[in-house]
């Protein structure tokens, strides 16, 4: 009989949905900076723990997600900033390495690739590192800061991706594209 008890609550446990709280009062701004009711949390330790529970949802949107409770939250453009990169080798032998604002490492490869996406109105390129899958189609990403990316750039070299001549960067076995080449570069 007890037996029987232990294991209908194990049930219940494991068949327990987070209960949906709606909207949650959090942003993350463009900067990495997480806000709490229009207030920044300085806390890094707790920023990386609401970190864990990130959560893409299936439409795109965010949520953080405990066993318990679930919520949408508001981002800007990605949750992370990739802050800092290490590198070793060269060719396609390169292992490029990213740190996160919640200092999560991220090594780029197939598995982690990187992307860039242009501005609409300024063409101006801004770099993207997957951080992990989300529920649907849309990864958790982190943006390539600016200093980090120009020290991206500084490793690149030619390239054919689809064709089309470009500058990238290797890392892992994988090529990731930078952008095109001008007409009569690279030949």
């Amino acid at each position: 009989m007890i037996e029987g008890k232990k294991q209908d609550c194990a049930r219940s446990r494991l068949e327990r949905v987070a209960a949906d709280c709606g909207d949650l009062p959090f942003l993350i701004r463009r900067d990495g900076t997480w806000m709490y009711r229009g207030s920044p949390i300085t806390r890094k330790p707790m920023v990386c723990l609401f970190s864990t529970v990130l959560k893409r949802e299936e439409d795109g949107g965010y949520s953080l997600e405990t066993p318990v409770e679930r919520g949408r939250i508001e981002v800007e453009d990605v949750p992370f900033v990739a802050v800092e990169m290490e590198w070793a080798g060269h060719g396609s032998q390169q292992v490029l390495t990213f740190r996160t604002n919640v200092d999560q490492c991220i090594t780029a490869g197939p598995e982690h690739p990187i992307r860039i996406r242009h501005d609409l109105l300024s063409c101006e390129p801004t770099p993207y590192l997957h951080v992990r899958d989300g529920k649907g189609q849309f990864p958790i990403e982190a943006r390539i800061c600016r200093a980090t990316y120009y020290e991206l750039v500084a490793l690149a070299e030619p390239g054919m991706v689809r064709g089309r001549n470009v500058m990238g960067v290797w890392s892992c076995g994988a090529f990731f594209s930078l952008g095109d080449l001008p007409q009569g570069c690279g030949k």
